[in-house]
């Protein structure tokens, strides 16, 4: 009988609050982005909460290496994890936080592969332009010949540079914004690599299916056959013998 280990067991219990606690990190940090109209009252809570959810990122990650048998190899594992936490001292980089609810959105009910890359492209490729569009603007916005002042601005960019398109009317000129930018285009060409990957995995599963399908029919075809055949020669053979007497 399999039975869970504390770490599982600690994952299963806190994968959702995790997940509300990276949502509530997002609605925190993109506020006084989106909305830098503020009141700085409100400002400095958003600044709370946001350093509050970090904390408690910081709290799983040191239970969860605890509770690991290996904890070299939970390291090695975890990497993106200890990244994501390691760079709360670069405000454009704190939204790497968010890389912590992929994860755990993968721990949560997918236990195929299908799944598994359903979730990083589907809703990683949302969390990636929504991620970079908020940090480019927090970036650039206010700098000295900067061409994203606002937040739509910051999101068509993500969303021109994560599908590779490339317009280049709109670029980052601030050292934090280039490295954003980076980091964005390999996001995207990895991005574009799972996608053809899954769409090409599923072509050939629909092809297999499709050929089995058929090689089933004509299976059955050829034992009718047979047996037709069979049939026809027990007949034959009756009719050859000679009648009795």
């Amino acid at each position: 009988m399999w039975v869970m280990s504390r770490l599982e067991v600690w994952e299963e219990r806190t994968e959702w609050w995790l997940v509300a606690a990276a949502l509530v990190f997002l609605g925190a940090y993109a506020t006084p982005i989106i909305w830098p109209q503020i009141p700085a009252d409100v400002t400095r809570t958003c600044h709370v909460v946001v350093l509050i959810t970090w904390v408690i990122f910081w709290i799983d990650y040191a239970v969860r290496l605890g509770l690991a048998e290996d904890r070299s190899r939970f390291v090695r594992r975890n990497v993106i994890d200890l990244v994501a936490l390691a760079v709360p001292m670069f405000r454009p980089l704190r939204l790497l936080v968010l890389l912590n609810l992929i994860t755990v959105l993968n721990r949560v009910g997918l236990h195929t592969m299908r799944g598994r890359v359903a979730t990083y492209t589907g809703f990683g490729s949302l969390v990636m332009i929504l991620v970079a569009g908020l940090a480019i603007t927090d970036a650039e916005r206010g700098a000295p010949g900067s061409m994203i002042g606002s937040f739509g601005d910051g999101l068509w960019w993500a969303a021109v540079t994560v599908t590779t398109v490339g317009y280049g009317d709109i670029f980052p000129v601030t050292a934090a914004g280039r490295v954003i930018a980076a980091v964005l285009m390999v996001g995207g060409i990895a991005l574009l690599g799972v996608v053809t990957a899954t769409l090409a995995s599923w072509l050939v599963e629909r092809v297999s299916t499709e050929n089995e399908r058929v090689e089933t029919a004509t299976r059955a075809q050829v034992e009718a056959l047979a047996d037709e055949v069979r049939a026809l020669r027990a007949e034959l053979a009756t009719r050859s013998e000679p009648p009795p007497g």
